[in-house]
């Protein structure tokens, strides 16, 4: 079967060579030990997320360096460095502390894209708690059923959020503790809450972190609910391993790049790729405060000469239908990766990115279940538009027959190896962000796992080169607790646009243009 291939697209000066470049070579030799050598560790031993983060960065001397850059409306920045998040994380931690919050107990944020919410999610690690972040978009029942499903025992939101969302359901969370408000004091309060900006001004700055186990939770996502009641899924320290290499080897991400993901820190994506994997490497991560617009979109990536850019599908057509000409009247002259996740990227869309900007939008996929990246299109390698890619470095992927057992047990199953033969993706367990639990439900987890194999729920193929297509959700067994959407353009082999070259748009200032075949 023949496929649309658009080449690697070239180097241009002053750019650094693609982290990936031969893509075989690095995934037969690459291990997970690879990665887990570039990380620090705790001083006395153990495995950190915020450590490796924030204070391994401020150890090597890079503690100026920007972490975190805040837009708001109007165009205002709030600036974070590495040194300055880091000690901000180590007040809320010494907050923790005073409130009695123990290693393992559950910390969860309802905010928008706030500094307090990143604060509170690394001070909670800081601290050994288990944070879960909620989505400010959810309403008062998602939002206390997850608290309640979590047993949440700390909840950082804004004063809006609580009396909109949380304040008529408070009645029904008794194990809900302390709502610390952002952005209310004093009379200000409701009752039954304080002021997170109070609590901080009084804790002090120095903290240690504990003795943690890689293997210790440190991460609580919650799927969808769009299949049913909303699963909790855990994750551990040893995560920050599969967030620092994927973000290396899927993003091409390097220290000191300017970095902007676009997703809500509400779900997994905007909090492992939004945060943890460009801190983990050192990366300044661009966050815009405001919903989408076209206009300022194509400004921030302008203005802030963003190097890598991660976003969504949904987000990339809604730039499409704003027309060419807003883009090409920017210029994107630092920028030199795009990539995507969500739905499936249509080979459309993908192509559009090459003849805009100069070069596609990468595919990605995972899972709430996986932590990270699985499968990728890799900067430094071809790209068959409207494929999921192939399975990043560590990773084993294989498309099996699912067979499920007449008493119920585990299925038997079967590796399909014939190119084209859709089945079910399924992924060899043994990834650092691999989930640890299905929270209170170790019959649930169990069943997501049948022959050595994590079954991901997904139907996908494979083609004759290793290559990915995603087909759509499983329909027999499908135990994975993940809601991907139907499959959309992206199951086609063949890109309805050429796969040409084709004419070279007229870029003011010769800021870029496209590399093609």
């Amino acid at each position: 079967m023949s496929h649309t291939v658009l080449c690697r697209r070239y180097v241009r000066p002053g750019e650094p060579e693609p982290l990936v470049a031969d893509y075989r070579r690095l995934h037969e030799t690459f291990r997970w030990d690879d990665a887990r050598g570039e990380l620090d560790g705790l001083p006395g031993g153990g495995l950190n997320i915020a450590h490796e983060a924030l204070d391994r960065h401020v150890a090597a001397g890079f503690g100026e360096r920007l972490a975190m850059r805040f837009i708001a409306r109007d165009w205002s920045r709030d600036d974070y460095s590495y040194a300055g998040l880091s000690r901000l994380a180590s007040r809320f931690a010494n907050v923790l502390a005073s409130l009695g919050i123990a290693p393992g107990e559950r910390v969860f944020s309802l905010a928008g894209r706030i500094p307090e919410l990143y604060i509170t999610m690394f001070g909670a690690l800081k601290a050994g708690a288990v944070y879960s972040p909620l989505s400010s978009d959810f309403g008062p029942e998602p939002v206390q059923s997850r608290l309640a499903i979590g047993s949440g025992r700390v909840l950082v939101t804004t004063l809006a959020l609580y009396q909109r969302k949380v304040q008529r359901v408070r009645s029904r969370l008794p194990l809900l503790e302390h709502v610390l408000l952002t952005d209310a004091r004093g009379e200000g309060l409701p009752a039954g809450t304080r002021s997170w900006a109070d609590l901080m001004e009084s804790a002090s700055e120095a903290w240690e972190i504990p003795p943690t186990s890689p293997q210790a939770a440190a991460l609580l996502h919650f799927t969808s609910g769009a299949t049913g009641e909303p699963r909790g899924v855990v994750h551990a320290h040893e995560a920050v391993v599969a967030h620092y290499a994927t973000a290396r080897f899927a993003l091409d991400l390097n220290p000191g790049d300017i970095y902007w993901y676009t997703a809500d820190p509400g779900w997994m994506t905007g909090i492992s790729y939004g945060a943890l994997a460009p801190l983990a490497i050192g990366a300044s991560v661009i966050v815009d405060r405001e919903e989408f617009d076209a206009e300022r979109w194509y400004r921030i990536l302008q203005e802030e000469s963003v190097n890598v850019w991660y976003t969504t599908p949904t987000a990339i057509h809604m730039l499409m239908q704003q027309g060419n000409a807003l883009a090409t009247s920017h210029c994107f002259s630092r920028l030199r990766h795009m990539a995507s996740v969500g739905e499936p990227l249509d080979p459309e869309t993908v192509v559009w990115g090459r003849d805009i900007f100069g070069m596609p939008f990468h595919d990605t996929w995972w899972q709430t279940e996986t932590g990270a990246i699985m499968i990728a299109n890799f900067r430094g390698c071809e790209i068959r538009p409207g494929s999921m890619g192939r399975p990043l470095p560590g990773v084993e992927a294989a498309i099996l027959r699912v067979t499920p057992a007449a008493d119920g047990g585990e299925p038997a199953v079967e590796e399909i190896t014939a190119p084209g033969e859709p089945g079910e993706l399924a992924l060899k367990p043994g990834w650092p962000s691999m989930f640890r639990a299905c929270l209170d439900d170790d019959e649930r987890y169990r069943r997501c796992f049948a022959g050595g194999w994590y079954l991901t729920g997904d139907v996908a193929r494979r083609d004759a080169d290793g290559w990915f297509w995603f087909v759509g959700r499983a329909l027999s067994n499908g135990p994975a607790l993940s809601d991907t959407p139907a499959a959309a353009a992206a199951s086609r082999p063949r890109s309805t646009a050429s796969s040409s070259a084709p004419a070279r748009p007229a870029f003011p200032g010769g800021c870029r243009a496209p590399d093609v075949c």
